[in-house]
């Protein structure tokens, strides 16, 4: 599969950074991070399979789509680069670092651990189907329907960006609703390997997000001997958006250390 991605490229002998995005995001959706760092990082913005503008799916898996970031860095002739995920793109990098450790110079994990996780977006999927796309005139209807499932208005807004007119002005959500929901518990499993990554690796956590608790220290370590912990006080899940210079430094602070 070919993803779509965004490239800002600085120069050829700068350092590579690729980004992945979350659940029902898309390459744009790290854009404060990309900001930051393309004036001395060459900038790879990823959209997962059955989001943003990359293809559709059967069956969406964390596997999989690890295998599409790395055929694109292979099609790209990246050698080596840093990756950062975000939630469900942490999973996916984290799987790249076991999978291809070779071309991962440091790892950075946004909120999200190596563990399964129990089924939580079940309000956001009826949500998402309670949306009559063949009957509303705007966004703000969509989101009308929305609300009676979405209670957080940011939460609504985040997934309103993916809500779009196509060339015959019908409206039509980027990510793949119905593919999601099917392959919903992929999504939040996690499989097991004996497979380890060595090199620098960050966990970074929202202090008032439950997403990683000490709990999942013993998981984090046993495939990541090296990582660090990193807690962002006064953040929940999107950490990087609420506070986007805190995030960006101590990310910088990774990007160079060496082992």
């Amino acid at each position: 599969m070919k993803l779509n991605y965004k490239l800002s490229k600085r120069d050829s002998s700068a350092p590579w950074l690729v980004l992945i995005h979350g659940l029902f995001g898309n390459a744009d959706n790290l854009a404060v991070i990309k900001r930051h760092f393309e004036s001395s990082f060459n900038v790879v913005s990823i959209d997962l399979p059955d989001h943003g503008e990359s293809p559709w799916t059967n069956t969406f898996s964390v596997h999989d789509a690890a295998e599409s970031v790395f055929n694109l860095l292979q099609s790209l002739e990246i050698k080596t680069s840093a990756i950062l995920g975000h939630s469900l793109g942490g999973k996916v990098a984290m799987r790249l670092a076991l999978n291809h450790g070779d071309i991962v110079s440091h790892l950075i994990v946004a909120d999200i651990a190596p563990v399964a996780y129990a089924h939580s977006h079940q309000t956001i999927f009826v949500g998402l189907k309670s949306v009559p796309l063949d009957a509303i005139k705007s966004r703000k209807d969509a989101e009308k329907e929305m609300a009676a499932h979405v209670k957080e208005p940011g939460v609504r807004q985040f997934l309103l960006k993916s809500l779009y007119q196509d060339e015959n002005g019908a409206w039509k959500w980027r990510f793949n609703v119905d593919g999601l929901i099917a392959s919903y518990s992929h999504i939040i499993d996690w499989e097991q390997t004996n497979q380890s990554f060595d090199g620098v690796t960050l966990f970074i956590k929202g202090s008032e997000s439950d997403y990683i608790t000490s709990a999942h220290r013993d998981e984090i370590t046993r495939y990541f001997p090296k990582a660090k912990a990193h807690i962002i006080e006064g953040t929940g899940h999107w950490l990087h958006a609420e506070k986007p210079a805190a995030f960006n430094a101590i990310v910088e602070r990774t990007l160079k250390k060496t082992l």
